[in-house]
């Protein structure tokens, strides 16, 4: 008799909601601790760039990584050795007397998030079907982007009670209940067919690919468009292009490119890029223009955005319903387009803005429109490709969101003209916080309106 707990779905999402949660979190609420930890380590733009930048590059990069490694050799198991290498990950970074190894720490904690997230939602996919996963992944798409949500203000209240340093390590606890819910009460799945080696060539070559357009990006912005930078950006592009050779001729890819014949799945992550680099972008850019130039604290600039909190923990289950019902076409289409009016409504913050008439505003239709997307995209997602590839299709899913956040997080301080220290004068962020709130709307928009054209209603 198998030893193996009986699945119970509240068991395996909590599971999955605790380790995605957490790495998720660490994606948004280190952003309202970027001024105060620039500040006390003396970092310029590019420093915080990189604290953002060093975890999302490695995350992006081995998530497809982590998925196959969860199908071959049990999506429980690679969930509980990401969830341990995060914690000890996120101790590093809590201790870390400077920029330069904090930025490496973070790089750290990335691949322990590449290592859990994929089979978090695996883990779902791989043990129910049909109307209960869906509600399964609803839930799951809920609570994890609430913890998303929740982390700008969890990082203010943490910098405020007791400084930086605790945003990072606020994650060892809540790793040690991921780690036992998940060894108590969660049954291990993989699939059987699951190639018999690993595709470490594709994984150096997207590592080092992101690495190089992305160093190319931040460094632009600080020196102009100089040997090295074009140097990078092209070594980078190369590595890029060579990773998809890789891929199209090896017998055991990391990332099946088979899986992009579903016109489907290629068009849902189509969008998944450009919704998510509008959110890397935003969270990026508000936080910090909330406690640069409207004068917020890290704890009222964190709290600021509750009402897309609010929102998606109240939204989330009944837009993965609404989707299950009609199709994923309409929210998707619809849902950016209304983040990217509350993208908009953000221009209206100026210099110690009111909370009720310029902030509140623009949270809340923001946050509505995040309700109506998370869900019905990651169902979509998951529904255009095989069920035996839940991992590699989850990873698939999330490289692409995390990629499209560090190249939006790399590419702003470049767009919006900021370089060095300069980012600390408010005059200059405010301009810079312009044109980065544009850009973050258009590519909203630009999500809704490709998801009208591509996503089928069924």
């Amino acid at each position: 008799m198998s030893d193996e707990p009986a699945p119970s779905a509240g068991w395996v999402v909590l599971a999955g909601v605790l380790g995605s949660g957490m790495a998720m979190l660490d994606a948004t609420v280190v952003n309202v601790a970027l001024p105060a930890l620039g500040e006390d380590l003396g970092a310029g733009i590019d420093g915080l760039a990189w604290t953002l930048n060093g975890y999302t590059l490695t995350l992006a990069s081995f998530i497809l990584l982590g998925g196959s490694l969860g199908d071959r050799y049990g999506r429980r198991r690679l969930f509980v050795i990401g969830t341990v290498w995060f914690a000890l990950a996120s101790l590093l970074c809590g201790l870390a007397p400077n920029i330069e190894l904090l930025v490496a720490a973070r790089a750290l904690q990335g691949v322990g998030g590449a290592l859990l997230t994929p089979g978090s939602l695996a883990m779902i996919a791989g043990l129910f079907e049909g109307e209960k996963r869906g509600r399964a992944i609803g839930l799951w798409s809920g609570l994890s982007g609430l913890a998303s949500a929740i982390g700008p203000f969890v990082g203010g209240w943490l910098i405020h009670a007791a400084g930086w340093r605790w945003v990072f390590l606020v994650n060892l606890p809540i790793a040690a209940m991921a780690i036992w819910v998940a060894q108590r009460k969660v049954p291990e799945t993989r699939d059987p067919d699951a190639v018999p080696r690993l595709d470490l060539a594709g994984a150096a070559l997207a590592a080092g690919g992101l690495a190089g357009v992305t160093w190319a990006l931040v460094r632009a912005g600080e020196s102009g468009l100089s040997a090295a930078v074009v140097l990078a950006a092209a070594g980078g592009a190369a590595a890029l292009a060579a990773f998809v050779l890789v891929e199209r001729r090896s017998d055991h890819p990391m990332l099946p490119l088979g899986l992009f014949a579903a016109r489907q799945f290629t068009a849902a992550n189509a969008v998944t890029f450009l919704v998510y680099a509008a959110l890397g972008g935003v969270f990026f850019a508000l936080i910090m223009h909330l406690q640069i130039v409207g004068g917020y604290s890290p704890l009222v600039a964190g709290s600021a955005l509750l009402p897309v909190t609010a929102l998606l923990l109240v939204l989330s289950g009944p837009a993965g319903a609404l989707a299950a019902r009609i199709g994923p076409r309409v929210p998707m289409s619809v849902g950016p387009l209304v983040a990217s009016g509350g993208v908009l409504f953000m221009l209206r913050i100026g210099a110690r803005p009111s909370y009720l008439t310029e902030v509140l505003p623009a949270a809340a239709v923001f946050g509505l429109g995040l309700a109506i997307t998370v869900a019905p995209l990651t169902s979509a997602v998951l529904a255009a490709a095989p069920g035996r590839h839940a991992g590699i299709a989850s990873g698939v899913n999330n490289a692409v969101a995390r990629a499209a956040s560090l190249l939006a997080v790399a590419m702003l301080p470049l767009v919006a003209g900021l370089s060095g220290e300069e980012y600390r004068r408010p005059e200059a962020f405010a301009a810079g916080f312009r044109v980065a709130t544009l850009l973050c709307a258009s590519l909203l928009a630009g999500g809704g309106l490709l998801a009208a054209l591509t996503i089928r209603r069924r």
